[in-house]
């Protein structure tokens, strides 16, 4: 019987953020969503070279300032500080959305409270709590070449996020091509979840028990690994 704790033994959000900047393809412009997904930028492989966008009008910037020393003229859409790459540049508003809307972005990230075998996600809004704010969101899932998630494997409440069908008000149909989650690596392919990494010290039996669609094999799943200690 595995001794695997789901709540204490998963990655942290941190680890998941390593692990989806691994396959970050070299000269990749990329659009990191708000919160979760910024962490991303920090764990750039060693020389490979990424232009990050961000929807409020900066192209190429760089690493977040040490504390202390941001100048706060220079934010992303998340209002965090940021520094700026040789390069960087700065535009309008709508010229940052004509970009996203005109396909000039390799990849989007972003994160989820629900994603289903279609590609179908739901990230802006729980049912009819909260107010709205979908952000830019919309826009990138459709104007990206590629959308990958990251995300926890299940809610706070143990709920899987991981769905057969979203339940909550979609951001955009068909989207998603990958998930990187707590627990596993997946390809979302011809309407499936399709198992590419998980955690050792889960079995498939566990893993298929906290996922609420259809878990396929197509070939090995290799190890989920990533180093520890990561903040």
């Amino acid at each position: 019987m595995s001794n695997f704790n789901i709540m204490e033994d998963k990655l942290s959000n941190a680890q998941i953020a390593w692990r989806a900047a691994q396959d970050i393809d070299d000269g990749s412009y990329v659009n990191l969503g708000i919160g979760f997904p910024e962490m991303i930028a920090k764990f750039q492989p060693e020389g490979r070279d990424v232009t990050y966008h961000t929807e409020n009008g900066v192209l190429g910037f760089g690493k977040a300032p040490a504390e202390g020393e941001e100048d706060w003229d220079l934010i992303n859409a998340g209002k965090k500080a940021i520094t700026l790459n040789p390069g960087a540049s700065f535009f309008h508003h709508a010229d940052s959305f004509a970009m996203v809307r005109g396909g000039h972005l390799d990849l989007a990230v972003l994160g989820a409270y629900q994603v289903a075998p279609n590609g179908d996600l739901a990230n802006w809004r729980v049912g009819s709590k909260g107010v709205p704010a979908v952000g830019g969101a919309m826009d990138l899932v459709h104007g990206a070449k590629r959308v990958a998630v990251v995300t926890d494997h299940i809610t706070k409440k143990g709920e899987p996020k991981l769905v057969e069908q979203c339940t909550f008000p979609l951001t955009g149909v068909g989207c998603v091509t990958r998930v990187y989650t707590s627990l596993a690596v997946l390809d979302v392919s011809e309407g499936k979840f399709i198992l590419r990494e998980k955690l050792p010290a889960i079995s498939m039996d566990e893993l298929q028990a906290v996922t609420g669609a259809t878990l396929h094999i197509d070939g090995d799943v290799a190890d989920l690994t990533v180093p520890e200690n990561l903040k």
